[in-house]
């Protein structure tokens, strides 16, 4: 399968749309609620376009799509720490388990470097994403701010101790509705 990594553009946003509605149509923790979300995400004074990413080549479809969005780490003396949520990643059914997912997860990853960003947060399957480095974040002491398993909110550093005094809670943009 030849896929190309590539920033979306505003043509891609309603075939996007529908791939991200597929993508969950079937997830058990899914409440459907991440085409919205992403709407909203690209209306927000927080999106990033070259963070908002598909693969494409599998003639004129898309495949999958990536959306990193940029969040704050809050520390207890209110100071902060800048950083990107992953989420969501979405791959059509037909292409999972084919490592679409991996190759936004990783272009995703070369780009926040290049736009400067230091670490990614989550909240995911924690059987998926260690394998691209991600982590429990409390192993950094940092907390989501809401109730979730330890083991499905992940941090990765894109630099080697990047997070080493990130301690805190994360502050999610109000589109997130946290």
């Amino acid at each position: 399968m030849d896929i190309t990594i590539r920033q979306e553009n505003l043509e891609d946003i309603p075939q996007v749309q529908k791939l991200i509605e597929k993508a969950f149509e079937n997830v058990e923790h899914s409440d459907g609620s991440e085409p919205f979300l992403v709407e909203k995400l690209r209306k927000s004074k927080n999106f990033i376009p070259r963070l908002s990413l598909v693969a494409s080549g599998v003639g004129n479809e898309i495949a999958g799509h990536i959306l990193f969005t940029p969040i704050e780490i809050v520390r207890d003396d209110g100071s902060s720490q800048k950083s990107l949520a992953l989420g969501p990643v979405s791959v059509l059914p037909t292409y999972q388990n084919k490592g679409i997912g991996g190759l936004l997860i990783k272009r995703g990853h070369d780009i926040a470097k290049e736009l400067g960003f230091t670490s990614i947060i989550l909240l995911g399957h924690p059987q998926y994403y260690p394998k691209f480095g991600y982590k429990p974040a409390s192993l950094w002491n940092i907390k989501a701010p809401m109730d979730v398993p330890d083991e499905a909110f992940m941090a990765i550093e894109l630099y080697p101790n990047a997070l080493a005094d990130a301690s805190g809670c994360v502050k999610y943009p109000p589109e997130f509705g946290i």
